[in-house]
């Protein structure tokens, strides 16, 4: 009976890993799912701490990743401290606006992080007064690094479904 239970929270986590890519926090849904599981069964010994404890460091990463990879491409660009703070901002609020204005599922919500990243970036260093091509740039580097913060985060996504996959089968 555990490995039909077994293959219910793993086919319940590819759910879960399908709403990261629209930007919703589905590695913590797939932690705490995988958690609440191992708590109902743990008499079985079906997960052990240390997964469990490897999951959740992986669900930090895959949030930092994401939360810090406008910033870091505005940094890496060029841009000034306030530069990459208004990158990480403007990720944020492009997330939301893009989500609601781009009706295209998942799309919508990168292409606004992304946009919004570049634009947060771009406008501190226009209004700090730096050259409109260095300014840009600095554009330019935070929307990318909010695009491989997203990639990075769906990528420790599907690491940590194979992590629970994997430890649900094997004793």
């Amino acid at each position: 009976m555990i490995y039909l239970w077994s293959t219910m929270l793993i086919l319940v986590n590819v759910f879960w890993l399908m709403l990261v890519l629209f930007g919703l926090p589905g590695n913590w849904l797939i932690v705490i799912s995988t958690c609440l599981f191992a708590w109902w069964r743990w008499e079985e010994g079906v997960f052990s701490i240390y997964t469990l404890i490897a999951i959740v460091v992986l669900a930090v990463l895959g949030e930092l990743f994401e939360f810090l990879g406008g910033m870091h491409g505005a940094k890496r660009a060029g841009a000034s401290w306030r530069g990459s703070i208004a990158a990480m901002a403007g990720a944020i609020s492009g997330a939301v606006i893009g989500t609601f204005t781009i009706p295209v599922p998942f799309l919508g919500t990168v292409l606004g992080a992304c946009i919004g990243a570049g634009l947060g970036a771009w406008s501190i260093e226009v209004s700090r007064g730096r050259k409109m091509d260095e300014s840009v740039r600095c554009g330019v580097g935070a929307g990318l690094g909010e695009l491989l913060g997203i990639t990075a985060k769906v990528a420790v996504g599907i690491i940590i479904w194979i992590t629970v996959a994997v430890a649900a089968f094997l004793p």
